[in-house]
């Protein structure tokens, strides 16, 4: 269960809402008996090496591991769904589904990539970013450390090809910015994949998480999002209900405003960052000017359609045209927005 991650330290977004995103999930009777640090406090650095302090009242994300670690998240919700009497099978791999079920089987194709090392480290629980296209293009290199593990990679949402580069620069200017040691670093890379579905379902079957493009377009957190949108698919089989309904009222205005907030990002290269940087610790608390970030309004609604046209998903329709589809793979019923 989330094997693909390796024992990755990723982050749980904690900005969307006001309400804390641990509460959010003991409302779900999903677990948080995981490893987890609340992030409070961090830095993030400009193109020019310049540092801007991150001082939230309230946790901003909370770092956690995925992967098959004791203490990860994965293993939490394993063990919670073993206890609940739930058959788990691993090396399984279903080709068609005929009967109820929720497709969730993650990111179809490579709208970024996150590139680097885990290692071992004594250097302090912490997070840092660097916002700098010259070591993450479009995107942003980030630091996490937690109980003597870490990982540092560049998120980039262009520029694949040259991604050894991007992240050689990205260990040298984390090495000279804060000290950044690496102990026994094993190489680690995943894609992230983002697009908002006109309808989030395969044949009868409700899709979920990366599968359906459910991911926050600007920066790629997606656990939280992943997480909810994994409820109401089993809702929706249990009572019948709507399930695009659902989603759509759960987070589909964030979900489109991250889409916004993504192609103006694309826009500003690393003096329009550095701005923004300023702009956000002079003016509030960083949790909170975050949510304003994906907070919908009536100027953002009118920029959706623009943003949809100006950022588009690299992935594409698909194998199968069947309406009442049970391949697992398919992608047919997940409209693309165009």
């Amino acid at each position: 269960m989330g094997y693909r991650f390796q024992r990755d330290l990723q982050g749980l977004e904690n900005w969307t809402t006001e309400r804390d995103v641990l509460d959010t999930l003991q409302d779900l009777a999903i677990t948080t008996d995981f490893e987890k640090i609340p992030c409070r406090q961090g830095t993030v650095f400009d193109a020019w090496g310049q540092a801007y302090a991150v001082r939230s009242r309230e946790p901003v994300f909370y770092m956690v591991e995925r992967g098959p670690g004791p203490a990860s998240l994965d293993s939490a919700l394993l063990t919670q769904a073993r206890a609940l009497g739930v058959e788990v099978r691993f090396n399984s791999r279903l080709e068609r589904l005929a009967g109820p079920g929720i497709f969730a089987i993650g990111p179809k194709a490579a709208d970024a990539i996150a590139v680097g090392y885990h290692f071992d480290t004594t250097m302090p629980d912490g997070f840092w970013t660097i916002c700098d296209n010259n070591l993450a293009p479009q995107g942003y290199a980030y630091l996490l450390t937690m109980h003597g593990r870490g990982t540092v990679k560049s998120c980039m949402f262009s520029g694949f090809k040259q991604e050894k580069l991007y992240v050689t620069r990205t260990i040298e200017a984390f090495r000279r910015l804060v000290g950044l040691e690496m102990i026994n670093p094993r190489p680690h890379g995943g894609v992230g994949n983002f697009r908002i579905p006109t309808v989030a379902q395969s044949g009868a079957h409700p899709v979920a998480g990366e599968q359906a493009g459910f991911q926050d377009t600007l920066w790629g957190f997606g656990i939280r999002i992943a997480i909810i949108s994994g409820v109401l698919a089993a809702r929706s089989l249990l009572d019948g209900g709507d399930y695009n309904a659902r989603w759509r009222r759960q987070f589909g205005s964030m979900l489109d405003t991250s889409v916004v907030n993504r192609a103006f990002y694309n826009l500003l290269g690393n003096r329009g960052y550095r701005w923004c940087l300023r702009y956000q610790e002079r003016r509030s608390d960083p949790r909170a000017f975050l949510r304003r970030c994906y907070h919908s309004s009536r100027i953002k609604r009118f920029f959706v359609p623009l943003a949809r046209r100006r950022y588009q998903s690299r992935r594409k329709d698909s194998s199968c045209d069947h309406v009442d589809c049970t391949c697992v793979w398919c992608r047919c019923g997940t409209g693309e927005p165009g």
